[in-house]
């Protein structure tokens, strides 16, 4: 869903705007879209209500990030690159072993900024940095 749309409260707001300057602060001139999605009836068909989504202008081409929630807490975050004409250039998924998968991976130096702002993301979150959190941790963050 639209990180637009999720920011509800001020909380899920000060998350959003901490997650983009945490872009900013690995990409200076990133510019950040807060509705990727548009909101005709298909599209919204295959939106995940329980994903954080924002678009990065970002060196290595159009970026989806998607915060993937459960019970209102970081479980996942998954990226993919897209080229000017739509098709993906690569992926990339916290879920696993944080590898870059795809036709044209982005250079070594690039893949280390996103996985530390990643990394940077979890600590926001205040989730462990592996696919499944403890679901018993009383951890709320929104």
């Amino acid at each position: 869903m639209n990180a637009a749309e999720q920011a509800t409260n001020p909380e899920a707001a000060t998350k959003i705007a901490a997650i983009v300057n945490l872009f900013k602060h690995q990409f200076p001139e990133v510019k950040v879209n807060l509705t990727p999605w548009t909101n005709d009836p298909d599209t919204q068909e295959w939106v995940d209500p329980n994903s954080i989504d924002m678009g990065f202008n970002l060196p290595a081409g159009q970026t989806l990030l998607q915060l993937r929630m459960h019970e209102r807490r970081l479980i996942g975050i998954e990226a993919a690159c897209f080229g000017p004409f739509g098709s993906q250039r690569w992926r990339f998924s916290t879920v696993g072993d944080w590898n870059f998968l795809g036709k044209t991976p982005p250079p070594p130096g690039f893949q280390q900024q996103l996985k530390q702002t990643c990394q940077d993301i979890f600590r926001l979150f205040d989730a462990p940095e592996t696919q499944s959190p403890d679901p018993s941790a009383d951890n709320d963050p929104f």
